[in-house]
């Protein structure tokens, strides 16, 4: 991890939001109006997302001098727990903003599945600049359609497995878990492939499905298992890092348009601000988070470079088959991106 030159750049774009937002909050002052603004998020209050959505709105309220309340609604309470469902109600405006994963949204827009190409990130650093450059400033416009507005895309720690049956050390480990994935072909075929038996399931339904064995596992970043307690029905943890996907900070179009252009610069500086609070509360957490889920009695193994490389060969065997469902030419810029072709 190039963690001096990570550090540059986050002391430059924070200059510049701070810039952006002196310049809005003189502006915003003027007026008596506040605005409220309902933002949903599927997990706890003090899961990464979570913390991640308060820091958003104590930046709003900054950057506006109160003017705009971003009031932050965790545990999928706005929307059932359905993902899905968030994304058609922020969509139609009966929910103003979420902060969701790009795993999600890549049901209604497929460029997201770039993203998620298992193994496509060497580092964490090279994830990041994927989603601050080029293609994730295109996979926020694409969001125009479903009547959106994408004002940040934000990392995630890599995802990996917990199952209650063996640890996974190599390909072969997998044969047979009926493992629990979104519901997305990008995962499907993934897994399948290895020869486990991939089941979509909404999340909301995982933990009663692993205590009740109706599945064997699960694969998310840590924090997931963390934050919901699936210590207690999975023994097993292995550092897989076999995918990636992100979070997409959301808001309904009609509201920004809404929105005083003074306004709208000034959220957007605290939504870039809020991407990089992420990146640097995540990094440093996911260690303390694997600590933490071996002190509640989970097994824990980490991949050698040997083991994962037998992992890679699966993968990249399989992206021709994944272009359909990201879209050739998007494929194709993603990968020029990256400097693999």
């Amino acid at each position: 991890m190039k963690n001096c030159k990570r550090l540059k750049c986050t002391s430059v774009i924070l200059l510049i939001a701070t810039l952006i937002i002196t310049s809005c909050s003189s502006t915003l002052a003027s007026t008596g109006k506040t605005i409220k603004v309902k933002l949903g998020v599927g997990d706890p209050i003090h899961s990464s997302v979570g913390v991640t959505a308060q820091h958003f709105a104590k930046e709003v309220d900054k950057a506006t001098e109160g003017k705009v309340k971003v009031e932050v609604f965790a545990d999928g309470v706005l929307f059932g727990g359905d993902q899905n469902a968030a994304i058609n109600m922020v969509q139609d405006g009966s929910m103003d903003a979420t902060i969701l994963s790009t795993s999600v949204y890549a049901s209604f827009e497929k460029r997201m599945n770039a993203i998620s190409l298992p193994y496509l990130f060497k580092n964490y650093d090279e994830f990041m600049n994927f989603l601050e450059g080029a293609p994730g400033q295109e996979l926020l416009a694409s969001l125009d359609r479903l009547n959106s507005v994408g004002l940040a895309l934000m990392i995630r720690t890599f995802r990996n497995v917990t199952n209650s049956v063996r640890p996974i050390e190599t390909p072969a480990d997998f044969r047979g878990l009926k493992l629990r994935v979104p519901n997305n072909r990008l995962w499907v075929e993934f897994f399948g492939s290895l020869g486990a038996d991939p089941t979509p399931m909404d999340f909301k339904e995982v933990y009663t499905a692993l205590q009740l064995k109706t599945i064997d596992g699960q694969e998310n970043p840590v924090e997931v298992p963390l934050a919901n307690r699936f210590y207690e029905v999975q023994r097993f943890l292995s550092m897989t890092e076999h995918i990636a996907d992100a979070y997409v900070l959301v808001f309904n179009k009609t509201l920004w348009s809404s929105l005083d252009s003074n306004v709208q610069n000034a959220i957007r500086a605290a939504a870039v601000e809020t991407a990089r609070f992420k990146l640097d509360y995540d990094l440093p957490a996911e260690k303390d988070i694997v600590a933490k889920l071996k002190s509640h009695g989970m097994q824990v193994n980490w991949l050698t470079a040997n083991q994962k490389a037998a992992f890679q060969e699966i993968a990249l065997a399989l992206y021709p088959r994944f272009e359909g469902l990201v879209g050739a030419d998007f494929m194709d810029r993603t990968l020029k991106f990256l400097g693999r072709q």
